[in-house]
């Protein structure tokens, strides 16, 4: 389940004109929101009976643990991360293995909405952590990102999980396909209007106002 951070800017981030201390923030912040991600996913797991993640030692807050090589370095230089799959069998759930897929899915974008509630009530006790509210803000956005229905994010594997088998198979057919999300990366980087952004903007200016 690759997990992907988008920066709001179309510039690489080394060259973002914010202060080294800023970007050395954003890097912790992104990397602590990924690896958290990862871990629910795992965790989901293995409550559920799997013990997979546990045996290729997923079950770790551990960064070393979830980052990806690439996506660690693109994380660098172009704000633009991803961490390693989290490796499951659904035929070792108890219960049903397209609910529980479903459950492990959602379980790496509610982790970031809980970060951001715990950092919400940080920056309520001591209001002068601005950075807090960076942080906040990349797990939100983190959180949206991937609940986008399109492979291979979260959201797509909860949709096809949740949806009734016959149209689970007409969705796949088109949001299944990896191309319609570099598409949409596509259009993102080179054109003047953003979908991703119309669409996670406005849920983030409220969840941050909810929150803060």
């Amino acid at each position: 389940m690759p997990d992907i951070i988008p920066t709001q800017s179309t510039k690489l981030m080394i060259f973002l004109d914010i202060p080294i201390d800023t970007k050395i923030y954003l890097f912790i912040s992104i990397v602590a929101a990924i690896s958290v991600h990862e871990f629910a996913h795992a965790l989901a797991a293995d409550l559920l009976g799997d013990p997979t993640p546990r045996s290729q030692d997923r079950l770790t807050l551990n960064p070393l643990k979830h980052l990806d090589q690439t996506g660690t370095i693109l994380l660098i230089v172009a704000g633009l991360g991803w961490g390693k799959p989290v490796y499951c069998d659904p035929r070792k759930f108890r219960g049903d293995p397209r609910t529980g897929l479903a459950i492990v899915s959602a379980a790496g974008p509610a982790s970031n909405l809980l970060l951001a509630y715990i950092a919400s009530l940080i920056l309520r006790l001591d209001p002068g952590q601005d950075l807090f509210g960076l942080f906040i803000w990349i797990n939100i956005r983190l959180m949206l990102f991937n609940l986008i229905p399109l492979a291979p994010l979260d959201g797509y594997k909860i949709a096809v999980r949740l949806l009734p088998y016959n149209l689970a198979s007409s969705y796949s057919h088109f949001a299944g396909q990896p191309y319609v999300l570099l598409l949409l990366f596509a259009w993102e980087y080179v054109g003047t209007f953003s979908l991703i952004n119309l669409y996670m903007a406005p849920i983030t200016s409220y969840i941050m106002r909810l929150l803060m």
